[in-house]
């Protein structure tokens, strides 16, 4: 009788036993069904035994092995292993959350290939105005298919509610070909791209990471916004595949994605490339998955998940944008996909290249303290490209009209004047941050957080960008019955509709989490500006970052003061990012860029840095100021989160968790419960507990002691886990 050991995707700290019936059995690594209570589950096989921690009689078998995915290698085993360990999540839940939603469903995978739709020779030289003005799924489906060379079912069914009839027609025409759909996309085109030539840092810092050759070495490449930072990258990726290996490229916003893999399948025709994101489908996130875990997809580019996916022949990591707070995963297993993607890199012997305009001050002290070797690109790739000139208006006693100033406003009249675009950026979706009476005071609150309701006119809501909650507009105040409701702040609707009026010729295009809901539409929109149809844009954080918007002359930016009164100890090092970023959007092309910020603390130290693009002085001076207050990179912490529908259970569980901590290491510090920085969310009452020390270690084997301890407490009121290494302390 053969003994597996099973993890399950449970809340429990233990494996399960299970008997593998075959004389061979399945080898560690490979997806099971097996019984689990009343139901079937899907489970990964973490080891084998001679002996079962339970009587034999009360052994059930293994149901199914999934044969149809390879089992996960050794190496992500133990890089799992790892993370449940470090961040303190049992093993099984750990492993579940690596794999593609459909292979944890029970149902059987598909046998049948899906459909796919490939352009002809004909097709690629159609004209879409040639068809009839009223094909309009039509004209899209064959716009998608010349710019792609290929769309499966799924990319077709996201330009149009019911492609069938357009591809049919396509089909019919001579225009399109159905072909069975690869396991992940294959640019159809034969000639790559002829990659440009590199300016002399871009050179030197190529030529250093390769002249280690193949083994571990973490590099920190921090360049300015326009340095040519994907170049480097490409050309890596270029030396892996040369090498027979496959690169992992990862990417902290969905939105990235797309742009990212456009100009990888140019430079790499021919060659397979897995994209793993959650805004694909259930079923081709999983042939994305399959291609890469086989080896067949050479090249895989993802958003943070991705840091898990199985590579047989894992050659180079790269983590773009690596100060990105999107890296970290806020809910079930709390990972930093930046560190353990160097995690991985130094398991499995390879390069990582940590990329960003901004690196993390975690990464610059590391870099400091030669665990990372940084290497600088200080200059625009583009020959005729520069940094754009940064001028602060000071906007203290000017009457703002709908947020903006007259400097702003004249500079977007001049800009339109001239044919160039203008970027406003203001960080606030929806029409207005709130609803407010002016007679009471009385402002929209959110009855389930801590939060307020933002004004969406358009859609005639009010909604909670915390929980999700909408309400209908009132026509009278709740509280006095006043019917002269005002929208107080602006976002990005309110926006929109201001510079609708103040220049009424100009097209102008929203980009926010609203506007990009559907899939695809930041596609269409980003083809629009990138052809000259958007006279003005007006959009959120989603702008601000790696595009490349050639005709951007001028970057207009709102309310950023708002950040200079954060409690956060972070907020100045976000800040600084953010406006570095969405800055960088201006003057990429030939035309001088300029980037005019609002504020009323022109003197303030971060401003005055960013006006002279001096990142590296304001970073020394955050450093310091965190060393000197005891704050990460020069410490490490860990937050115990609690949440209940009362206020007193969560209090009352802190107190405990924090006397079970009695008599610990002195090395450890454990801070009084308070409330979270949104003390309400959903309806739950939220606190944290806040640990913290100077030795990761020693902070390490606290935990791993004092976690047992919170669980045997058997609190079924309260919801809790340990956060570790915390962005929001």
């Amino acid at each position: 009788m053969r003994i597996v050991r099973v993890g399950l995707d449970v809340p429990l700290d233990q494996l399960f036993d299970y008997v593998a019936d075959d004389a061979e059995g399945p080898e560690v690594g490979r997806c099971v069904q097996v019984p689990f209570g009343r139901k079937q589950s899907i489970g990964v096989i973490l080891e084998q035994a001679r002996e079962a921690g339970i009587p034999a009689s009360r052994l059930k078998p293994v149901g199914r092995v999934l044969r149809e995915a390879p089992p996960l290698p050794p190496q992500l085993l133990a890089l799992l292993r790892f993370c449940s360990r470090y961040y303190h999540y049992p093993l099984g839940q750990t492993v579940a959350g690596a794999l593609p939603t459909r292979l944890r469903n029970p149902r059987p995978l598909p046998r049948e290939p899906d459909a796919a739709w490939r352009i002809t020779g004909p097709g690629a030289l159609a004209d879409p105005a040639s068809l009839p003005p009223r094909s309009i799924a039509l004209r899209r489906v064959l716009g998608a298919l010349r710019e792609r060379h290929l769309l499966t079912r799924a990319d077709a069914t996201a330009l149009v509610a019911h492609p069938r009839k357009a591809l049919e027609e396509l089909v019919r025409r001579g225009w399109a070909e159905r072909v069975e759909a690869p396991a992940a996309p294959v640019n159809a085109a034969e000639v790559p791209e002829t990659p440009p030539a590199l300016n002399p840092e871009q050179a030197a810092a190529l030529g250093a990471i390769l002249a280690e050759g193949e083994g571990f070495n973490a590099w920190l490449l921090q360049g300015i916004t326009g340095s040519g930072k994907t170049e480097v990258y490409l050309r890596l990726l270029e030396h892996t595949l040369a090498q027979g290996r496959q690169g992992l490229v990862l990417t902290p916003e969905i939105n990235l994605t797309p742009q990212l893999e456009a100009r990888f399948r140019r430079r790499f025709p021919g060659v397979m490339l897995a994209s793993l994101h959650s805004g694909l489908a259930a079923g081709e996130r999983l042939r994305h998955w399959l291609a890469a875990a086989s080896g067949r997809a050479r090249i895989v580019l993802g958003t943070r998940l991705a840091v898990f996916t199985p590579l047989p022949r894992l050659g180079l990591i790269v983590v773009d944008e690596e100060h990105d707070g999107s890296f970290k995963q806020e809910d079930g297993l709390r990972y930093s996909a930046r560190d353990v993607a160097v995690f991985r890199a130094k398991h499995e012997g390879v390069p990582v290249v940590l990329g960003s305009a901004t690196p993390s001050l975690e990464s610059l002290h590391n870099a400091a303290r030669g665990r990372y070797r940084r290497l600088v690109l200080a200059r625009r790739a583009g020959a005729a490209a520069a940094l754009p000139q940064v001028r602060l208006l000071d906007t203290r006693g000017e009457k703002l009209r709908e947020g903006l100033s007259a400097r702003l406003i004249k500079a977007i009249g001049a800009r339109l004047g001239r044919g160039e675009q203008s970027l406003v950026f203001v960080n606030r979706r929806g029409y207005a941050p709130v609803l407010m009476c002016p007679a009471c005071r009385w402002v929209s609150p959110c009855p389930r957080c801590a939060g307020r309701l933002v004004l969406h006119l358009r859609d005639g809501r009010l909604l909670c960008h915390h929980c999700g909650h909408g309400e209908r507009i009132p026509v009278a105040c709740p509280e006095c019955g006043n019917q002269d409701l005002r929208p107080v702040g602006h976002g990005t609707q309110r926006l929109e509709s201001a510079l609708a009026g103040l220049f009424p010729g100009a097209r102008i295009a929203r980009v926010d989490r609203d506007s990009t809901r559907r899939r695809n539409a930041w596609e269409a929109i980003v083809a629009d500006i990138r052809a000259g149809r958007v006279d003005i844009l007006v959009g959120t954080q989603i702008l601000a970052k790696g595009h490349d918007f050639e005709g951007v002359s001028l970057v207009g930016v709102l309310n950023s003061d708002a950040a200079l009164y954060s409690t956060d100890f972070r907020a100045s090092e976000r800040l600084f990012a953010q406006l570095t970023q969405v800055a960088g959007r201006a003057g990429r092309g030939s035309v001088p860029g300029e980037v005019l910020v609002q504020t009323e603390f022109p003197d303030h130290p971060l401003y005055l840095a960013l006006c002279r693009h001096d990142f590296d002085a304001l970073t020394g001076d955050l450093l310091e100021e965190r060393r000197v207050a005891g704050f990460p990179p020069f410490v490490h912490q860990a937050l115990l989160r609690a949440e209940a529908t009362g206020t007193e259970p969560v209090q009352a569980f802190l107190r405990k968790a924090r006397e079970l901590a009695a008599g610990h290491d002195p090395a450890i510090v454990l801070f009084e419960p308070v409330p979270a920085l949104l003390p309400r969310l959903a309806g739950m009452e939220r606190a944290q507990l806040l640990v913290q020390s100077a030795s990761r270690a020693r902070l390490q084997a606290f935990l791993e002691q004092w976690r047992p301890r919170l669980a045997a407490l058997g609190e079924r009121r309260v919801r809790w886990c340990l956060d570790v290494d915390p962005l929001e302390a």
